[in-house]
């Protein structure tokens, strides 16, 4: 029995690079693939002998219709995992990926760029919704879109929950692929504290100023029968993947803790996080007031 995932998304949002990526890593990639060849891919792959335990199939915004579904409906039927990664970006990045490479958009016909991504989008509307996972690679380069599906698809994990974890700051914007959102702004915030503006949540002097907090500790223990509650729901659910935003202000100092303190906590759970930190690089200039 083997495991899949379906790689499909928005085009210009990194299918291609996803798949290069997912050959690193040693999975059997098959670009390109009509819906109606999954059940045979299969069918080949768990033949008596094969040796194929990891397959990634990328298909295409042109080979939906009304198939694909229909085809995962029976790829679960007889593979152990089955996993559908949604690529997007925004449509400012995805203008400007195509003006770059000067390539045609696939939906585009008569029409410009910009509303055959929007028909796209509308196309879409319901794969994205089914996914197990979104990647928003509009602020990632080919390294870091890299890294994020090695995070996502290195290790072992076949059926387990893969949680990631994404500090950020409400200024720079909601992250676009959490599935869940803990807002810190509630917490006194050190960016007032001549001392610690300069500093991030990776700093101890910031760590113990957010976690000294009375609300803080009240918030992670209440965080705490949250997950009790989630985890095992988005388990049952079949739910390969659960993205958590934890945001304040800026970005750079109480989401930071809170996240690292909600990784902590799921490791004590048997999880092994992800944990990334968006808007860390955007601390404060040392002397600077502002926004926090």
């Amino acid at each position: 029995m083997s495991e899949f995932v379906i790689i499909t998304g928005l085009s210009g949002a990194g299918r291609s690079r996803a798949a290069d990526t997912f050959e690193d890593l040693g999975w059997f990639v098959i670009d390109n693939l009509p819906p109606a060849m999954i059940a045979k891919v299969a069918e080949l792959v768990q033949s008596p002998g094969s040796t194929t335990e990891r397959v990634a199939l990328v298909v295409g915004t042109n080979q939906y219709l009304d198939e694909l579904e229909g085809a995962l409906d029976e790829l679960r039927t007889v593979a152990r995992v089955v996993r559908v990664l949604f690529l997007e970006a925004s449509d400012e990045v995805l203008v400007r990926r195509f003006e770059d490479t000067r390539r045609r958009h696939p939906l585009g016909g008569g029409e410009g760029v910009a509303d055959a991504i929007a028909r796209e989008r509308e196309v879409l509307e319901a794969v994205k919704s089914a996914a197990d996972l979104v990647v928003d690679t509009s602020g990632l380069n080919v390294h870091e879109l890299r890294d994020r599906l090695h995070e996502l698809f290195a290790g072992p994990g076949a059926g387990a929950l893969a949680v990631g974890i994404t500090s950020f700051g409400y200024k720079h914007g909601l992250p676009r692929d959490a599935d869940v959102v803990l807002d810190c702004r509630f917490l006194a915030n050190p960016h007032w504290v001549e001392d610690l503006r300069p500093l991030t949540g990776l700093d101890e002097a910031v760590r113990r100023y957010v976690l000294d907090q009375a609300d803080a500790r009240a918030f992670l223990d209440r965080l705490g029968g949250i997950l009790d509650l989630l985890l095992p729901g988005f388990e049952r659910e079949h739910k390969a993947f659960l993205t958590i935003g934890v945001g304040c202000t800026g970005g750079v100092h109480r989401s930071v803790v809170v996240a690292e303190a909600l990784a902590s906590e799921l490791r004590r759970r048997g999880y092994e996080p992800t944990v990334s930190h968006r808007d860390l690089d955007r601390r404060p200039a040392p002397g600077a007031g502002g926004t926090p």
